[in-house]
């Protein structure tokens, strides 16, 4: 018997619910709920900056300027990463949430299938100026294919790989590696006196994924196979989460203390001179709120396989990175959320806060400021336009995250611990992961 769809969706967030808390934490989104009052709206933020106060001070004249212009009060909360998908999920299953929120792209379908969210049809995209506005990849990590999309973008990053100058000229190093063999062996050079070649956050099952996601994909593989239905254990995806914990275990390039790292203690170890890489999404302006300045450190693209070019063949270096912004869809303010959406996604805003966040603007016209050209920018521009490739758009993917990096994460304690990560050992764990896809 099929399930309707109500049903099904209703069936997805209790799942995704499951996976993703444990022991079904999360809020009930009693601090922020969908707003009566016409001219207030309640918005979670994501914590795009170095912490939270960072971006409360530059969103808080932003907002400020959106009631000038409106009339309209914005009620901001800034959500940890490691919190929001509980919170999201929360808010889905309990109908009580704020009017908008951001997202991360790579949950855009497994949010879109609990129904939850506004659908960005044509008279929505109208409402904020059209959809060709946007570029068209970031479009493409906001929904399901073939579907609406669930969410307008906000901010487009990619991954690279930043280093510290001084410490590669100490080490008599010219070059940033563009191979992984190049990372392991620059890295072993790197890692002595108490500081490391790379850093890594073991104890963030998003970045966790984002990291074993590339290096799957350089084998040719995927998470998921062509008809959506979980993969994880198969060899090459078993590789390639071996290969990313190996740089720990077998390579020693990282530090057994990043095996509990959570989210941003990589940057604060690599502003501080204690690893002297690091692989990482638009991170320039968390490097400046830790002390360091324009020219201290250097980026070159994720590094692909011995003989590989980036954007070639397999040579998939990081994924479509980037923030969405969603709104509910039982809001009772939609029309005052459209106004915010238009605002946030105008020209003007996208430069603003492209700009203090150092991520690149999904609007097109905004991408034409100077500000974007930098060194920095060009690589992550470059990356997404050439060799960037969207985690799958699948109504599972947001469980996905939660399993597979949790999976790593464990491997990564293995290795802190001193126990054998082998190639049976991750098998195991991600064959454990993909088990818990069914419950």
């Amino acid at each position: 018997m099929r399930r309707t769809r109500a049903a099904a969706a209703t069936a997805i967030t209790v799942s995704l619910l499951s996976a993703a808390t444990g022991c079904g934490g999360g809020s009930t989104g009693a601090e922020g709920g969908s707003n009566t009052a016409s001219k207030e709206l309640t918005y979670w933020a994501s914590n795009q900056g170095p912490d939270m106060a960072a971006d409360e001070a530059t969103l808080g004249p932003e907002l400020k300027k959106f009631e000038q212009r409106t009339g309209i009060k914005v009620k901001l909360e800034v959500v940890p990463w490691p919190d929001l998908l509980n919170r999201i999920l929360a808010a889905t299953a309990s109908g009580q949430g704020p009017d908008v929120l951001n997202i991360g792209n790579t949950w855009s379908a497994s949010l879109q299938a609990t129904g939850a969210l506004l659908p960005w049809d044509t008279e929505h995209f109208d409402a904020i100026g059209g959809k060709d506005r946007f570029v068209e990849s970031a479009i493409g990590s906001a929904g399901a294919p073939g579907q609406d999309p669930a969410a307008v973008p906000l901010y487009s990053m990619s991954y690279a790989l930043y280093y510290n100058k001084k410490m590669f000229r100490e080490a008599g190093i010219e070059k940033p590696p563009a191979t992984w063999d190049e990372l392991v062996t620059t890295g072993q050079r790197l890692s002595k006196d108490g500081k490391w070649g790379l850093a890594a956050e073991g104890s963030n099952p998003s970045n966790n994924i984002h990291q074993a996601f590339v290096l799957a994909r350089q084998r040719g593989a995927d998470f998921f196979d062509a008809a959506g239905k979980p993969a994880f254990d198969g060899p090459a995806t078993v590789d390639a989460v071996k290969q990313y914990v190996d740089l720990m275990a077998k390579d020693k390039i990282i530090a057994p203390g990043n095996a509990e790292y959570a989210q941003n203690q990589s940057l604060q170890d690599f502003a501080n001179g204690k690893t002297a890489m690091v692989l990482w999404q638009s991170a320039a302006s968390s490097f400046k709120a830790h002390g360091m300045k324009e020219g201290d450190w250097g980026v070159a693209p994720v590094p692909v396989p011995a003989g590989g070019v980036p954007g070639t063949g397999k040579n998939t270096n990081s994924m479509v990175a980037g923030i969405n912004m969603a709104v509910f869809k039982n809001t009772d303010n939609t029309d005052g959320a459209l106004k915010f959406v238009k605002f946030m996604t105008g020209d003007e805003e996208q430069k603003i806060l492209n700009k203090a966040y150092g991520s690149i603007p999904p609007v097109k016209a905004a991408q034409t400021d100077t500000a974007f050209a930098t060194e920095d920018l060009t690589v992550l521009r470059t990356t997404l336009a050439t060799s960037a490739a969207p985690l799958p758009q699948v109504p599972e993917e947001s469980q996905f995250e939660t399993a597979v990096g949790t999976a790593v994460k464990e491997l990564f304690a293995d290795a802190a611990a001193g126990r054998p990560v082998t190639t049976e050992s991750v098998k195991s764990k991600l064959t454990k992961a993909q088990q818990q896809m069914a419950k």
